[in-house]
């Protein structure tokens, strides 16, 4: 650890997610200096050397090695999930702090290897579990925290998308046992939010498919998780949805809320919108979740979004590493969206 800020970061991998949910924030956040990226695409290190002038366009491992001679304080692994055990327990047992894009890893016993780094190291460790700040999800903890709904005995989420098989990426190539397929990647977030929400959950249902010919890992899937608390959440994932349900619905015994649509700060980041950008992270009105019951009696509430916060999570890594705080996302809490993920393709499988 260097003896003070800018903390001295580096990237492994920058396709989407190094390249927009992973450098935008640490660039713009004055405790962090992006140092090195890490990419053995040509194309993609001609990217990140025109976004990111002052940063070393590298391999990973000659990153990894500057993290072992004490040159990095943080490594963010935005590499396929196959690889993430080897990349973060070689940045750990090199002294630096670690980001894992989620999905975390494809297995329990990877994640528990990681954790187990992290804590011989005495290094933070965490997931990038970005979605906690999207503003339709900060909305449900809000009404949540103040009891608009009465008692929740349902939790519907659902997270579908519509194109082309991703044939020539990472994430239609790999097998579910390294990581691919909808359950991991879309999957994570919806798995993670629900046990955010209300708390431990064993799984019931599990339905996977692949809709499209000539993947390695399926495209559409279906979970039934029963928590602890008492509350069933019902997820659905898709890159095989022509029309979508609505993003949230969240049934309790006095009200309910949902709300269609996604978070808008993908799209803001894929356009050049970054955070502090007018707008950025902002829902028009018309996109407003409802509250209230559908009786016919009175009209339902619309209920403005919060606003996203995406820049929350590299705000709290920064803490974590200079102050000692605790880590935006706890990776033995990611650790239980793998073993859910793990028990659904057993479950599938039978």
């Amino acid at each position: 650890m260097s003896t003070g800020a800018p903390i001295r970061t580096g990237i492994i991998g920058f396709g989407l997610a190094g390249r927009v949910f992973h450098a935008p924030f640490v660039a713009r956040n004055p405790a962090f200096t992006l140092t090195t990226i890490a990419t053995s695409n040509a194309d993609r290190g001609a990217q990140a050397s025109a976004a990111h002038p002052d940063a070393d366009i590298t391999t990973t491992d000659a990153l990894l090695e500057r993290a072992a001679a004490g040159d990095l304080d943080l490594v963010i692994l935005a590499s396929p999930p196959h690889v993430h055990r080897e990349q973060a327990v070689a940045a750990l047992e090199g002294g630096a702090a670690v980001v894992i894009d989620k999905p975390f890893v494809p297995s329990v016993a990877d994640a528990e290897a990681i954790i187990a780094a992290a804590e011989a190291a005495q290094r933070p460790l965490t997931v990038f579990q970005n979605r906690r700040w999207d503003g339709d999800f900060l909305t449900v903890q809000r009404l949540l925290e103040r009891g608009a709904l009465g008692t929740v005995h349902r939790f519907v989420s659902t997270f579908e998308r519509f194109g082309a098989p991703k044939h020539d990426q990472w994430q239609g190539q790999i097998t579910p046992a390294q990581g691919g397929g909808i359950l991991f990647d879309l999957g994570s977030h919806l798995i993670d939010q629900a046990l955010t929400l209300f708390g431990p959950a064993t799984l019931e249902v599990a339905e996977l498919r692949s809709v499209r010919e000539g993947l390695a890992s399926e495209d559409d899937a279906f979970l039934s998780l029963r928590h602890e608390s008492g509350v069933r959440s019902h997820l659905t994932m898709s890159r095989v949805a022509a029309q979508s349900g609505p993003r949230f619905r969240v049934l309790g015994d006095e009200s309910a809320y949902s709300v269609y649509g996604l978070d808008g700060q993908e799209p803001d980041l894929k356009v050049g919108r970054w955070p502090g950008d007018e707008g950025y992270g902002e829902t028009p009105q018309v996109q407003w979740g409802l509250l209230g019951v559908d009786n016919g009696e009175q009209p339902l509430t619309p209920v403005p979004t919060e606003a996203g916060g995406y820049p929350e999570f590299y705000a709290r890594v920064a803490a974590s590493i200079l102050d000692g705080a605790p880590v935006p996302v706890d990776a033995r809490s990611a650790l239980e969206t793998v073993r859910i993920i793990e028990q659904a393709h057993a479950f599938s499988a039978r």
